[in-house]
């Protein structure tokens, strides 16, 4: 039985050092234990995919009617946190009860990472976007401003997805290709070198990497 993925939350990040001494900077994710509370197939949903509960004995009046009755069917209890995976061909035929652990993923294996990014609140542009901004001496006026953000008699629009000062962070981000470096099977912990997105403390869906041409 495979999965191509796991559920989990962000502890940290620290260092370990390699058998060579390197020291490899790493963020450690409680990842698992999960189970699984639905399997979708083509014929009753229309496409191939596992939906994952992470376990976490959460309280019944944490959970609303609709998610228990749904989760009952599968016989998973304490489940808040759930996502989907799709499915592939080479995966394992999973169903509904079947308990994905962190033991599936090993040492050197590449993942992608999904989390909601840290809020950041309203920032303006050079910090959301990096922009470079103006002199700032000899009279300039341009210290921090965006610069043009359109034509006044054409297009005499601003056009949608012009980068400006907004709420940043708090959004959905992947980060690909990270390398497990160490399994921790006793205490369902996975190392994955570099950082991952979130806070401390937040859920964060961790899958196989897609394999590129």
């Amino acid at each position: 039985m495979s999965c191509p993925g796991i559920l989990g939350k962000k502890i940290g990040m620290t260092q370990i050092f390699r058998p060579d001494g390197q020291v490899v900077p790493v963020t450690l994710v409680k990842a698992g234990p999960c189970v699984v509370t639905q399997r979708k197939t083509p014929a009753t949903d229309g496409y191939d995919a596992v939906q994952l509960g992470l376990v976490e004995f959460a309280k019944a009046k944490n959970v609303n009617k609709p998610a228990a009755g749904h989760l009952k069917k599968s016989g998973a209890d304490g489940v808040r946190f759930q996502r989907e995976f799709r499915l592939t061909p080479a995966d394992g035929d999973l169903k509904a009860g079947d308990r994905v652990l962190v033991d599936e993923f090993k040492p050197n294996e590449k993942v992608d990472v999904i989390g909601i990014s840290k809020g950041r609140g309203f920032a303006g542009f050079v910090k959301r976007h990096n922009f470079r901004g103006g002199e700032g001496s000899h009279g300039s006026m341009f210290h921090r401003a965006p610069g043009s953000i359109g034509g006044s008699s054409y297009p005499s629009r601003v056009f949608p997805g012009m980068r400006m000062a907004g709420h940043m962070g708090n959004a959905q981000v992947t980060v690909r290709n990270l390398e497990v470096v160490d399994v921790d099977t006793e205490d369902n912990v996975l190392m994955v070198k570099g950082a991952i997105p979130g806070p401390n403390g937040s859920y964060v869906m961790v899958r196989r990497a897609k394999v590129r041409a």
